[in-house]
């Protein structure tokens, strides 16, 4: 990993930063020059990760589905390291799952508490430190879920749609303070919750690694670094001019939908598939 402190004085935090991509981005942050403040309800992975980043990180149990946490966490970064920089919306759960007259309404809530209301109490609370200082870049992570349907849960994806819109009309808010507020949409990325997800079992990333693989254009799977390092470029000077954006990071699989490629195909079949009667 090449750094080139692009982060320099900068002080982040970081929800569901305990494992994942959350953990990644907090390890590239703190080597891009960035002070961290990693949140999480992991307590033991949390406090791990602090003493493995050391003096530039601290670690604070949150629940981002509780507005409390998430202003105490807000705060807390202020009062360590004296402002606010970057908030990066993370935390995430796959949610409740089912076909939808199934669904349970406790579940759904849930849900949307994690995923909907924590990316919600992110923004407004960091709004309320980095609008006075009139600077500042909120980062959420959104999903290729939240721009086509079929990837995920329904209320997974109905969440993950909502992240996008909820970034637009937030940037168009606070683009006038010098505020930039963009998302991440990535694809399926190598962790614990994927490989639960594709193979049931969140041990087997090897596993998961192949399946992904197989359903990118570029035929390599993602990794936690690639969505942490498009949280630093969102993060960083570099994209000064870009807000109300969600990036997407996820090998090219949206670019035909997930579909096979049609390229590799010989031209007679597709010619026979096309014929009419």
């Amino acid at each position: 990993m090449s750094t080139t402190g692009r982060l320099e004085g900068e002080v982040a935090v970081i929800t569901g930063a305990a494992s994942g991509i959350g953990a990644e981005t907090a390890r590239r942050f703190t080597a891009e020059g960035a002070r961290v403040v990693i949140c999480d309800l992991q307590e033991d992975a949390g406090a791990a990760l602090q003493r493995d980043l050391g003096e530039a990180t601290r670690f604070l149990r949150t629940d981002v589905s509780d507005e409390g946490d998430v202003a105490a966490a807000v705060d807390f970064a202020v009062a360590e390291f004296g402002r606010l920089d970057v908030m990066f919306n993370n935390a995430g759960i796959i949610g409740v799952v089912g076909r939808i007259a199934d669904t349970p309404t406790e579940g759904w809530r849930r849900t949307l508490g994690v995923l909907l209301d924590g990316v919600f109490f992110g923004m407004k609370h960091a709004a309320r430190v980095m609008r006075p200082q009139k600077s500042g870049s909120i980062i959420s992570t959104a999903s290729i879920a939240g721009l086509t349907a079929g990837v995920g849960p329904h209320g997974y994806t109905a969440c993950k749609h909502a992240v996008v819109g909820l970034t637009k009309s937030v940037a168009t808010e606070l683009g006038g303070v010098g505020i930039r507020v963009n998302a991440i949409a990535p694809g399926y990325t190598v962790s614990a919750m994927t490989a639960a997800t594709i193979t049931g079992d969140p041990s087997q990333l090897d596993a998961a690694e192949e399946k992904i693989a197989k359903d990118t254009l570029l035929g390599i799977a993602g990794r936690p670094s690639d969505i942490a390092a498009a949280a630093v470029y969102l993060a960083s000077a570099d994209a000064r001019f870009i807000t109300g954006q969600t990036l997407v990071v996820d090998g090219g699989h949206m670019a035909n939908g997930g579909s096979p490629d049609v390229h590799r195909i010989r031209p007679a079949v597709l010619s026979e598939a096309g014929k009419r009667e």
